[in-house]
């Protein structure tokens, strides 16, 4: 009668000890996501993996790579639009509908690091079979040492793994903008350097560089209509710069941009190393990690939010003042 009447209490201590063990096998999963951060950057970002990584740029990603350029900026309105509602209105129509908005096409790039992070860094099984390393793994493990029934606990692993996908492709879908940040910073740089040894100007992004090819272009259409001929015009517009016209600015803006953008796309051979160097993978990664694992502990998902794009927009902002269209 007595152990019948200890059968309750029993299963209550049982279950009281599900939840901590689920949280141990959490934490012990993304300490091992974790450990796993430095040799992935090393074999993934810097050389040569770094070469092996973008070289399927090649292709489409070129066409797809000014695309998601001109959409950056309105997709960055969009996230702090979300942001702010975040505190307004969490559940509200406008918040999921901006919810569902893209970043902008997916680059093979991107798509190809997603695969890389999936299979390797946070070793999500290809197969229900293959799952020792993954997350559902690591809670298997630990309540089978609460039961201590090495074969007969039975693990929801659907549960769990419905729990993680849409923190994991929320988090996913974050850091693929990064690269699309990382590109257009690269190409700010580039264009201050190319105006600074090009045009001896003060060039903060492709805007600057746009107005001055349009300036050049300009004169050198009129000195080619100058009434006392070409050199003579040339010299005229030298000290007499004419102003190009509103259609002359924007189409070379946009072809600017354009060939930037694509450049872009296969900047990552360069840029990968250099940040790889610098610990900004091992930084941006961790910080993923760090927000996926309190996101599936709170029951909650996209606190994932890097900072990376507000940096590449406020850089064209800057450009946008220099170049007197803002």
């Amino acid at each position: 009668m007595s152990g019948s009447q200890n059968l309750p209490s029993m299963t209550a201590t049982l279950a009281s000890k599900i939840e901590p063990a689920i949280e141990r096998g959490i934490q012990r999963y993304f300490d091992a996501c974790r450990a796993r951060i430095p040799h992935f950057v090393s074999t993934h970002f810097d050389y040569p993996g770094a070469k092996t990584t973008n070289r399927v740029a090649f292709g489409l990603d070129i066409l797809r790579a000014p695309v998601n350029l001109f959409w950056a900026p309105c997709y960055t309105l969009i996230c702090l639009i979300r942001f702010i509602l975040g505190y307004i209105a969490p559940k509200g129509r406008l918040s999921t509908l901006l919810a569902a908005v893209p970043a902008g096409f997916t680059t093979q790039v991107q798509q190809h690091i997603s695969d890389l992070v999936i299979a390797e860094l946070l070793s999500q099984p290809s197969t229900e079979l293959d799952h020792a390393h993954s997350l559902n793994g690591y809670i298997t493990e630990e309540l089978r040492q609460l039961y201590q029934q090495t074969e007969q606990v039975e693990v929801d692993m659907a549960h769990f793994h419905g729990c993680f996908e849409p923190v994991m492709a929320e988090s996913l879908s974050q850091y693929q903008v990064t690269r699309t940040a990382s590109a257009d910073i690269a190409n700010t740089l580039s264009c201050t350097i190319l105006g600074a040894f090009t045009f001896q100007k003060f060039t903060p992004g492709g805007i600057g560089i746009a107005l001055m090819l349009a300036y050049s272009l300009s004169a050198q259409l009129a000195a080619s209509d100058f009434i006392l001929g070409p050199s003579v015009g040339e010299l005229y517009y030298g000290i007499f710069p004419p102003d190009p016209s509103l259609g002359l600015t924007a189409a070379t803006i946009a072809f600017v941009l354009t060939i930037l953008a694509s450049c872009a796309a296969l900047s990552g051979v360069i840029t990968d190393p250099i940040q790889a160097r610098t610990g900004l993978h091992r930084f941006r990664l961790g910080k993923m990690l760090n927000h996926m694992e309190n996101d599936l502990r709170q029951k909650t998902q996209g606190s994932f939010r890097p900072k990376d794009q507000y940096v590449a927009r406020i850089l064209e902002s800057f450009d946008l003042i220099k170049s007197g269209l803002l």
